[in-house]
């Protein structure tokens, strides 16, 4: 699965057969059924490109940075600060914007780090949708997500 990661992660991979072949270049001929399984298990989710392909890309997370985030350590790994775009709020919804494939895993950190101040969060493939507790100001949420996005507390964030 190791090798599955790295072609993953390092080509635009659109199809399984596509992955099988880069696969069998390397010496490793699998059924589609196993490469399917594996791909399951490895929770790779498919996003569009902006050529109006898709591709398959791996969330980040792992079991460390889980335990590290559900005990309330920062954790920004290098996607999610290349990932992310913008934040802005509507009353008490806060709304992050990402480059196209980065809003789950994203969303996953936030809501693995149980911050009572986050009710929860939606994504779709490019903005997550975080519910704010009503008490929570937009300054404690900017505070909040400089956790995990790479905001500077005092730069024009939109309201």
């Amino acid at each position: 699965m190791q090798l599955i990661v790295e072609l993953i992660k390092k080509n635009c991979i659109g199809s399984q057969d596509e992955l099988a072949r880069l696969l069998a270049a390397r010496g490793h001929v699998v059924t589609q059924a196993t490469l399917s399984r594996d791909l399951k298990i490895l929770k790779t989710t498919k996003v569009a490109t902006d050529m109006g392909n898709y591709m398959y890309i791996i969330p980040d997370g792992n079991n460390l940075q889980d335990t590290m985030l559900s005990q309330g350590q920062s954790s920004i790994s290098m996607s999610h600060t290349i990932g992310f775009v913008s934040l802005n709020f509507s009353g008490h919804c806060a709304i992050i914007k990402t480059r196209n494939g980065y809003a789950s895993g994203l969303a996953y950190d936030i809501d693995m780090s149980h911050t009572p101040e986050i009710l929860g969060t939606i994504s779709g493939a490019d903005t997550i949708f975080a519910m704010l507790r009503e008490d929570v100001t937009h300054e404690q949420a900017r505070q909040i997500f400089a956790r995990f996005i790479p905001i500077g507390l005092d730069e024009g964030i939109a309201e």
